[in-house]
């Protein structure tokens, strides 16, 4: 036997993993053995590849996808590897929240069997009253017990209605923005009602309603000092008009450069912040209204850069 090489199971012994994982990964495209006996079948693997299984056994503990380890290690940019990365944060976020959903759906089934059975819904019960029988009914169907609550669906809304609701509660968003005395909850209302308008016009708007929703909780995130958000919402606004669609006019572009502007001035990034008032003033050279230029010319006005 060749000394460079280890058979599986040291190989497996020494990254930490067990030798149906090394096949599994093997049959994955993820780690391929350095080895196969044509005859037997048997694997065997150089000792430098074991930073490589240590590292896959370690994204493994991270929760990571199979598919995504092995594009991790064939990606050669860094910035390959963070969008990778940043996919499966996206991914493992979305599945603790099921989990998180169906541990309270569970918890609401516990205490629904806990009161059919007359019994507190306490750890100190002994486990010989939680297996006591009770008494016999003939009438009693088990299945009775374990009806699984579900929660109702949101209710199904028109075309108008959601129109309607995406309109209004942009404007009573901008309603907010221009009171003087706002209090925290104003504040709060101010969020809530800016996303509940964004969502409404994806059900039923176009791109350029999809991105002046993205414009106007980048505006009300700013306004707040959220920079982070106000970033993230910049972005989707310029994102969305990049990709092109119905509706978009010719100042939607310079108005998403200066929402970027001054979410960056949130940050504190005002160099950033001076790059995009550039972009949105050398955009606002293509809109043709006056009235609509000068509304974008305004907000850049009012940028500290």
């Amino acid at each position: 036997m060749d000394d460079e090489l280890l058979p599986i199971g040291r190989f497996a012994r020494e990254a930490g993993l067990t030798v149906g994982a090394l096949r599994h990964y093997d049959d994955e495209g993820v780690l391929a053995p350095a080895d196969v006996d044509p005859s037997t079948g048997y694997r065997r693997y150089r000792r430098d590849q074991l930073q490589v299984a240590r590292a896959v056994a370690a994204l493994r503990d991270l929760e990571l996808s199979l598919p995504a380890i092995r594009a991790l290690l064939e990606a050669d940019e860094p910035a390959t590897r963070a969008t990778i990365l940043r996919e499966e944060r996206v991914r493992l976020e979305a599945r603790t929240a099921r989990l998180q959903r169906a541990l309270h759906r569970l918890h609401m089934l516990s205490l629904n069997a806990d009161e059919r059975a007359g019994t507190p819904a306490s750890p100190t019960r002994s486990p010989a009253h939680d297996w006591a029988p009770g008494p016999a009914n003939p009438d009693h169907h088990p299945h009775e017990d374990l009806a699984v609550p579900t929660p109702p669906p949101p209710p199904t809304l028109d075309r108008d209605t959601q129109r309607a609701l995406a309109a209004g509660l942009f404007n009573r968003t901008w309603d907010i923005l221009e009171r003087e005395d706002r209090t925290a909850r104003d504040d709060a209302e101010m969020i809530d009602t800016a996303h509940a308008s964004a969502w409404h016009w994806r059900q039923v708007g176009n791109a350029a309603n999809e991105a002046r929703g993205h414009w106007m909780l980048a505006r009300v995130y700013s306004v707040l000092g959220h920079g982070p958000e106000a970033v993230y919402h910049a972005r989707r606004a310029n994102e969305v008009l990049d990709e092109g669609g119905e509706g978009i006019e010719d100042w939607d572009r310079p108005a998403a450069a200066e929402a970027m502007a001054r979410a960056l001035v949130a940050t504190g990034d005002l160099e950033g912040a001076a790059t995009w008032k550039a972009r949105a003033q050398a955009l606002l050279e293509g809109v043709a209204d006056p009235n609509e230029r000068g509304v974008v010319e305004g907000d850049l006005a009012a940028l500290p850069v």
